[in-house]
């Protein structure tokens, strides 16, 4: 067999192979335990994109000063964003408290993703056939 083609035939599939491949990285997202409810809204969008994008998401709860004695405000957070993005993502590592900080981490779920989309394909087509007024025909 000639070299020259099996080395050509090799750095081929090493690059389809680079092709295939995902580069999945970790995005962060951080919050505060008084985090106000349109910063929340917008910062849980934020993950839905990543997530959505394929990505896995490190939220963090950012504790100052007193606010430590509180870790339940921070899980309560954590608990919210974790609901928001059901249909999304599953917990991968669980929420948990080192140091000031207390962190989650979110992977893309496709089968949670698969089946929210079909129930809002469903919800879809229901509202468009259950809506029953059709526009008049044009007399021309």
């Amino acid at each position: 067999m000639d070299y020259g083609k099996w080395k050509y035939e090799e750095s081929q599939r090493q690059r389809d192979s680079r092709r295939k491949s995902t580069n999945v990285s970790i995005k962060e997202m951080k919050y505060r335990p008084k985090i106000g409810t349109g910063d929340f809204d917008t910062k849980t969008r934020k993950v839905e994109k990543f997530l959505g994008d394929g990505h896995k998401v490190k939220v963090t709860i950012m504790f100052r000063g007193r606010e430590t004695q509180h870790p339940e405000l921070g899980r309560r957070i954590l608990d919210n964003v974790a609901e928001r993005v059901t249909h999304l993502a599953r917990v991968e590592v669980v929420p948990k408290l080192d140091g000031r900080n207390m962190t989650m981490v979110l992977a893309p779920d496709k089968k949670a993703k698969a089946a929210w989309d079909a129930q809002r394909k469903a919800e879809g087509e229901t509202e468009l056939s259950g809506n029953g007024s059709s526009a008049p025909a044009s007399p021309e």
